[in-house]
């Protein structure tokens, strides 16, 4: 099995790859102009990105490509769409980044509360203003807010607690259960939770619903001098509200990530949000820890590990919930060749189409059953020739699903 790395990736997940018989080629240079041709040269079944973005290109290149592995949470730079189209799989390895991420996300919280970055560069130019830096409100007592409860929300509230902050929190999927054994409140939407906290931390993925979420809306909602950490995706937030809101509210962030960001390569970045002075930033390096990156490619490599033993793929985001399958058809035969492909070919001339099919061998190898999802019913006269057209054929029955 082939194995491209289109990123940097930890050394000894290369080696567990080659340890499981993969051909592993690497380049953490390749970027979404340059895979393409390499996808064409290595011809890969596994391609595994961390940053780099995979645009429909690089599928409309690939020749063996099964499987794409992006070795973090979110998949946003993955054109799935294009994936799901060739019938390629999407996994993420989610999770295995959360401790990283809340770990920023808190340094940002208390490098604003402490100006932290602002000493730092006044020192760096010979000033100092111990009475001006004197002047920080502390944490203890004020209310953090949370949008998106996931895995990264959780690790974030956890250290709430230790300072001692009240936590109000909104997540779709948020009951007052979940809540109370969290311990913090529920609000009733992300509104509710601008207009409540006095820090607010975004961890929900990047969607089309989640797209600009924190708009001007959202801002106003806010209170003057409150805090925004956005540690997701870029795509949560209007930048031009934000600023915005900073000109006119005092709205201070903490971001690592932001609308348009450059490659990997490049090394300039020309942002009216990343440099204002009510924004204190990191350059979208929340789960760029040692720790979460082996616990990624630890996590990649067991993707891989799974495929290549079973055939499935764990994590894969892109498989539809639930087929559009109207009816059932369920084949009980004799396990030999050509059965199967008698009652295919039936269902074919009928011009319907199998939604989902699972073929179960029973003790002995003698005997089979088949579970035929199918789009649309078939005729009696389809019926008797699946019956009637091989011996092998011992029962069929349809039966309306859905």
């Amino acid at each position: 099995m082939k194995v491209l790395i289109a990123d940097k990736f930890e050394s000894s997940g290369i080696q567990e790859l080659e340890s499981l018989g993969c051909t592993v080629a690497s380049d953490p240079d390749l970027g979404p102009d340059t895979l393409p041709a390499a996808m064409k040269e290595h011809n890969p079944d596994i391609l595994i990105v961390r940053s780099t973005k995979v645009p429909e290109p690089v599928f409309e290149a690939a020749g063996a490509l099964a499987l794409v592995i992006r070795a973090g949470a979110g998949y946003d730079t993955i054109d799935v769409a294009a994936a799901s189209q060739r019938a390629i799989s999407v996994a993420n390895c989610p999770g295995k980044n959360s401790v990283a991420v809340a770990e920023l996300a808190w340094g940002l919280i208390i490098a604003l509360d402490r100006k932290i970055a602002q000493q730092t560069m006044d020192l760096r130019h010979g000033a100092w203003d111990k009475k001006g830096y004197a002047k920080a409100k502390g944490l203890k007592g004020r209310t953090l807010g949370i949008i998106g409860t996931g895995m990264i929300g959780q690790e974030v509230i956890k250290r709430a607690h230790a300072f001692d902050m009240p936590v109000v929190a909104w997540s779709r999927s948020l009951t007052d259960e979940t809540a109370s054994a969290l311990g913090v409140t529920r609000a009733a939407s992300p509104m509710d939770v601008a207009k409540r906290a006095d820090i607010v931390s975004l961890h929900v993925a990047a969607t089309p619903e989640t797209k600009g979420m924190a708009n001007a809306e959202f801002f106003a909602a806010m209170k003057n001098g409150a805090v925004l950490i956005n540690t997701t995706r870029g795509s949560l937030v209007d930048e031009a509200a934000m600023i915005k809101a900073m000109d006119e509210k005092g709205i201070v962030a903490g971001l690592d990530v932001y609308n348009n960001e450059p490659a990997a390569s490049d090394k300039s970045f020309d942002s009216a949000l990343a440099k204002h002075p009510n924004v204190v930033g990191t350059h979208h390096v929340g789960a760029s820890t040692d720790q979460a990156q082996q616990a990624i490619a630890g996590e990649a490599v067991r993707i891989v590990r799974v495929f290549a033993d079973t055939g499935e793929i764990p994590n894969v985001v892109n498989r539809k919930a639930a087929s559009d399958a109207k009816r059932l058809l369920v084949v009980r035969h004799e396990n030999h060749p050509g059965v199967l492909a008698h009652v295919i070919g039936r269902i074919s001339e009928a011009k319907v189409n199998i939604e989902e099919m699972e073929n179960v061998i029973f003790q002995g190898n003698k005997g089979a059953c088949a579970k035929i999802r199918l789009s649309d019913s078939l005729s009696q006269e389809v019926m008797s020739a699946i019956e009637d057209g091989s011996a092998g054929v011992l029962s069929v029955e349809l039966t309306e699903i859905g």
